[in-house]
């Protein structure tokens, strides 16, 4: 326990220095919610793949690997084309915008890129991002107690408590340059860990035809990458395979795009982000298959062994077969998954509550450096709103998964702002008033989706197993292109957007 307590620390301990030294290079706001748009490709690349995964990578896709087996791979392959079109479509365009417009946050660039005035636009984002961003965090600290729990055998609400004030500690002293930084250490350590453990676990078992025996000896379908004939066979293949959706937009992953140096450094930095999401998912999958064979026996039921989920099938693995040190760096990589999305989420959202709210609604007249000392003060509130609901949440909901509390929140934030952002970036009829209905239609959809449509007579169980993204980006991006295309006045507004993207498209 001491050992494992020692590299727990230890990387505490790191984050807090790397807060430190951050903090020296926080100037104004732009260095506060954007790094001074100067970072390089490979931590912006390793920062927007850290901030991407969250705590459902370590211990709920290896967990879904170990539930589902093969068929996880889905969620892998939805991924590398959720993050590859990011990168190799988006993120030069997207960059090359957002320096002409001078944008510091994503709110910053829509006003700018629809010609909005009426800041509705910048209202509905600052909401959204408070509310989705406030459940997302939440359900990182909720991760952050768990994994306290299951690996040291400490109390959830303790484990919670302490890794929250950490994160809040080196994100207040060093805003995003300390975010970028610390999601760069860490993603190195998810990436690590992730490629080791299940190269161990094969060892141990004693290769990888005893590992594929093993899990057909449980269940065959682990084995097999369908999901079985159907509508609703379908439905769960394209729920999974369309996670990646959220990576079209997302604030919290296209801040980064804003933060790094030059366009010239974006396909670099695609090289790295997409090397990096097959590698590590397809780890993520194959420890939790890998762990399934050595941790359950044929005749047992897995969720008895692995928990709820077979989210503690990362832990179980560490604790039984590595030395005490390594299974406290593997306490580190978990927390790692968990803090790198809090820091980065509790920016985006500090940033739509003070400059985009705060400042440009209701105060405009109020300089940027005066913002430092309140985002440092809003980033405190809105991580103890997240603290309260993680608990309250922890307390009233105990079959809660990992996935899906963080899914949840992803798809929030993704449904409202990603049909907008691709259709900013691709396409220059997109007016204002698009915008705003598409951003109001994603947001209403995702709990009309999670809570409602499950219920509906015959269709519910097609909606149950599509999830509540697929649907909601949809309507959302109709919405969006429909409103558009009638808005003859709005159409005259963006007019002047045809030479900007025409000059962000080329080379």
């Amino acid at each position: 326990m001491v050992l494992k307590l020692v590299a727990v620390f230890g990387y505490l301990l790191a984050l807090l220095v790397i807060g430190a030294v951050a903090a020296k290079r926080v100037k104004d706001v732009g260095d506060y919610f954007a790094g001074g748009k100067s970072l390089g490709f490979w931590v912006v690349a390793f920062s927007s793949r850290a901030t991407g995964e969250s705590a459902w990578l370590l211990l709920g896709l290896t967990g879904m690997g170990a539930a589902i087996g093969a068929q996880a791979f889905w969620v892998v392959l939805g991924e590398v084309l959720g993050v590859g079109g990011a990168w190799l479509f988006m993120a030069r365009r997207f960059k090359k915008l957002t320096d002409r417009y001078d944008s510091i946050t994503i709110p910053d660039y829509l006003e700018s890129r629809f010609r909005d005035d009426s800041q509705r636009l910048r209202k509905i984002a600052a909401i959204t991002l408070v509310v989705f961003v406030t459940i997302y965090v939440s359900a990182q600290i909720d991760a952050t107690g768990t994994a306290f729990e299951t690996f040291l055998g400490w109390n959830y609400y303790v484990g919670a408590v302490v890794g929250f004030v950490v994160v809040l500690v080196y994100i207040v002293s060093g805003g995003f340059i300390a975010v970028a930084w610390s999601d760069a250490f860490q993603g190195t350590l998810m990436f690590l860990g992730l490629v080791t453990l299940p190269l161990v676990g094969t060892w141990v078992a004693g290769g990888v035809g005893e590992v594929t025996a093993g899990l057909a000896a449980q269940d065959p379908t682990l084995l097999e990458i369908g999901f079985g004939d159907g509508l609703l066979g379908f439905a769960s293949v394209l729920s999974l395979t369309l996670i990646g959706l959220g990576f079209l937009g997302s604030p919290q992953v296209f801040v980064r795009f804003i933060s790094i140096r030059s366009p010239n450094e974006v396909n670099r930095g695609a090289a790295v982000a997409i090397s990096y999401t097959v590698i590590a998912l397809s780890g993520a999958v194959l420890t939790g298959m890998v762990g399934r064979h050595l941790l359950v026996e044929a005749s047992e039921d897995f969720t008895a062994v692995l928990g709820n989920g077979a989210q503690n099938v990362l832990p179980l693995m560490v604790e039984a077969y590595l030395p005490a040190v390594l299974a406290g760096v593997f306490i580190a990589i978990v927390l790692s998954a968990i803090m790198s999305t809090v820091d980065s989420l509790l920016i985006v959202a500090a940033s739509a509550l003070v400059r985009d709210w705060y400042q440009k609604v209701n105060h405009p007249d109020l300089p940027d450096d005066a913002l430092i000392a309140l985002s440092r003060k809003a980033t405190v509130v809105l991580a103890l709103v997240a603290l309260a609901v993680a608990l309250g949440v922890a307390t009233l909901v105990p079959g809660r998964t990992v996935f899906w509390f963080v899914i949840f929140g992803w798809s929030g934030i993704s449904a409202t702002f990603c049909p907008t952002m691709i259709l900013s970036v691709f396409w220059k009829g997109m007016t204002g008033r698009g915008a705003v209905v598409a951003m109001i239609v994603g947001f209403a959809c995702v709990p009309f989706f999670k809570f409602i449509a499950p219920e509906i007579p015959v269709v519910g169980p097609f909606f149950a197993a599509l999830e509540e993204l697929p649907p909601a980006f949809i309507l959302s991006a109709l919405a969006g292109v429909t409103v558009s295309l009638l808005d003859t006045e709005g159409q005259k507004r963006v007019a002047g957007a045809a030479e900007e993207l025409a000059d962000a498209a080329s080379e």
